[in-house]
């Protein structure tokens, strides 16, 4: 870079001198055309020099907008290394570091992910052996106990059997959402399904489409899978305001698999990103998916998760399978 600018403006000195000891010559005093002359040859330099800077720079300038622009949740094309010398040495390095910081950010990912897999499970555990079978002994003693009471209190009993009835209804529908069962029990099209059934209100209609013949997935995929259009629809119920929203699973036209969630609802607009969508991203990187997130044309919003070649992700791992046979016998 020294070098480079040094013989750029060396070569605009030298150009200026040979042109002071050829036709163009400097009396004492200047006289007005000399300095006229004088004035256009310094302002020809000058543009000449920072045409010159502007393209020895420009390999700089790029590679300060992929910095300013580099996102380790959204991996974009490197920049191009071209020519000799520090700018691509500088260049190589940069692109060798988003490639280290892009893995390391994916191993420890995988890692919190496998974490929170890990915690909901056991919450969901707890959820249906501890307070589920609690809730479910307090209702046939209070069965037993509203048969056997007077009239003018079985009323109310019964009125709190309902109210205990529906808190049970409660504790199950959480812990399904944090422990996938169906998932695991009867795979993802049918998590899917139940999965819009359960957000299908009468304030919402979520409609599933699952694509006949579509490639294989791993457990682990179809986690990812499962977990995006959860979270996608949770946008939908808490934020959009729509009253309709499509739940696609589809093979992609270059191969491979495509989720689609989308809306009627008011769009993204201009809000940031939150954590349910940043959790999207980092769910996709995992498993080397393409996750968008965008306004849909006419409103709404529409969420895409595709994967090329489904294969398992790195540095995720759910432990749901070595845990389910001892699950399922706890049940």
């Amino acid at each position: 870079m020294y070098w480079r600018i040094f013989l750029l403006n060396a070569a605009v000195l030298v150009v200026a001198v040979l042109l002071l000891l050829g036709p163009v010559t400097v009396s004492t005093p200047v006289l007005h055309g000399e300095a006229l002359v004088l004035g256009v040859g310094l302002a020809a330099m000058l543009v000449a020099n920072a045409a010159l800077l502007r393209v020895g720079l420009a390999p700089l300038q790029r590679l300060a907008r992929a910095m300013a622009t580099a996102d380790l949740l959204r991996p974009r094309s490197r920049p191009a290394v071209t020519g000799h010398g520090e700018i691509a040495e500088l260049t190589a390095s940069f692109n060798a570091m988003l490639d280290r910081l892009e893995s390391e950010r994916a191993t420890s990912s995988g890692r919190v992910l496998t974490a929170l897999e890990g915690e909901r499970r056991r919450i969901a555990q707890e959820l249906h052996d501890e307070i589920g079978q609690t809730l479910t002994a307090v209702l046939l003693q209070m069965k037993h106990t509203t048969d056997r009471a007077p009239a003018p209190v079985r009323e109310d009993l019964t009125q709190v059997q309902e109210a205990v009835r529906s808190s049970l209804e409660e504790i199950r529908r959480i812990a399904r959402r944090l422990r996938p069962g169906v998932l695991e029990e009867l795979g993802l099209h049918s998590a899917l399904r139940a999965l819009a059934a359960e957000f299908t209100t009468p304030g919402l209609d979520v409609r599933p489409h699952i694509d006949p013949g579509l490639p294989a997935l791993d457990q682990d995929t179809e986690l990812v899978f499962y977990r995006v259009a959860q979270e996608s629809l949770t946008n939908v119920a808490r934020h959009s305001g729509a009253g309709r929203a499509e739940l696609r699973l589809r093979s992609l036209p270059h191969g491979g698999v495509g989720l689609l969630v989308r809306d009627d609802g008011k769009g993204v607009g201009g809000a940031a990103e939150g954590a349910g969508i940043r959790g999207m991203r980092e769910r996709a990187l995992l498993i080397g998916a393409d996750l968008t997130v965008a306004a849909r044309r006419g409103g709404g919003t529409e969420v895409r998760l595709e994967i090329t070649g489904p294969q398992g992700p790195q540095g995720y791992r759910d432990s749901s399978s070595e845990e389910h046979g001892a699950e399922e016998q706890t049940r």
